[in-house]
């Protein structure tokens, strides 16, 4: 029997209370708290850049693009784990089986030799390819939905409130400990003329 929720369809089968709590806690964190931290980031580095916000307020067909770019130059989850099952040859070293690999995602995202002016926002920007959702057989499940999520929710903040700016200095503003999962601010204090 189908239903109509992934926590509901475990429910019946082998899955431990704890397996189920686990399961529910991943799915929360990945579904809720990497697109709230990515809306909040991605607000913050458009207010410290001026000319890209003004550049998404102009220009509503550059929301794909400016999501795409956010996704590339933030990467808000920061890194993953993997295990080698066999002997690999990477960048002329030889990574062993059984060996645990950490990739982060901000540097293969900043990469120069692949993003021309990596630690520059540019919402324009045409290099694609980013890592932001991983890869391959670990490419991220909700990747469509955060998409659609951020598509819909960054140019309607934007120009809904036009007059948009930090209510304290931009050094002011607090970020996510570094040994946290998933990188954020801690808040964004904001306002706009009423």
């Amino acid at each position: 029997m189908l239903s109509d929720d992934t926590g509901s369809d475990d429910t019946g089968g082998d899955l431990t209370d704890e397996e189920l709590r686990g399961m529910s806690l991943i799915l929360l964190a990945a579904g809720f708290d990497t697109t709230a931290n990515m809306l909040a980031s991605g607000t913050f580095a458009l207010l410290g850049n001026p000319a890209q916000l003004a550049a998404l307020r102009a220009d509503p067909g550059l929301a794909d693009g400016a999501v795409e770019e956010l996704l590339r130059y933030l990467s808000v989850a920061k890194s993953f784990m993997r295990t080698a099952f066999d002997d690999v040859e990477l960048g002329g070293q030889t990574i062993e089986a059984g060996s645990a690999v950490i990739v982060s995602y901000n540097a293969a995202n900043r990469d120069p030799a692949r993003f021309t002016d990596p630690h520059v926002l540019d919402l324009r920007r045409d290099d694609g390819g980013h890592l932001a959702f991983g890869h391959g057989i670990h490419l991220c499940l909700g990747q469509q939905l955060a998409r659609v999520e951020l598509r819909v929710a960054l140019p309607a903040l934007v120009n809904r409130f036009p007059t948009l700016r930090l209510a304290v200095p931009a050094e002011e503003i607090g970020l996510r400990p570094e040994t946290a999962d998933i990188h954020g601010v801690t808040s964004l204090p904001v306002t706009w003329d009423g």
